[in-house]
């Protein structure tokens, strides 16, 4: 049987002991200005809208072939603190498990891997939109639902 690892966010064997060792991100200063960013309605939505356009879905275990879905974080690619007016911006936005969210804080996961991902996600997305509107064209045709019912 497997389960959702609590500490990395992978998907285990239950008697897998992760060795992973968790711990609690912490940010300066509670007035500095990238927390005040992370703290307006407008970020909460564009991180909730980036989970969702991410399919609920760590996007460097995706493209790994591991679906992990507990405990996701969307991360900028560029530094808020190094350019705050990048806050909405979808191509600096990724959403990642922790585990990875704290390698690419360390600078540990390339820059150019993190755009490539993104580049894939936004790619598949206006894929996914073009068939979706395709269909409805179609589905919006009686001679074509005549047929098929």
């Amino acid at each position: 049987m497997y389960r959702s690892c609590t500490k990395c966010g992978k998907i285990h064997d239950v008697k897998y002991k992760c060795d992973v060792v968790v711990t609690k991100r912490k940010y300066n200063k509670k007035n500095s200005q990238e927390h005040k960013l992370r703290n307006t309605t407008a970020w909460t939505y564009k991180a909730r809208e980036m989970k969702e356009r991410a399919g609920y879905l760590c996007e460097v275990c995706k493209a790994e072939g591991v679906y992990t879905y507990n405990g996701l974080e969307v991360h900028h690619i560029e530094k808020l603190k190094d350019e705050p007016t990048k806050l909405l911006d979808d191509d600096n936005l990724i959403t990642l498990c922790v585990f990875h969210h704290k390698l690419a804080d360390k600078g540990m996961l390339n820059e150019g891997y993190l755009r490539k991902l993104v580049e894939i996600r936004e790619n598949n997305n206006l894929i996914s939109k073009l068939l979706k509107g395709i269909f409805s064209f179609f589905e919006n045709i009686p001679f074509i639902n005549s047929i098929y019912i």
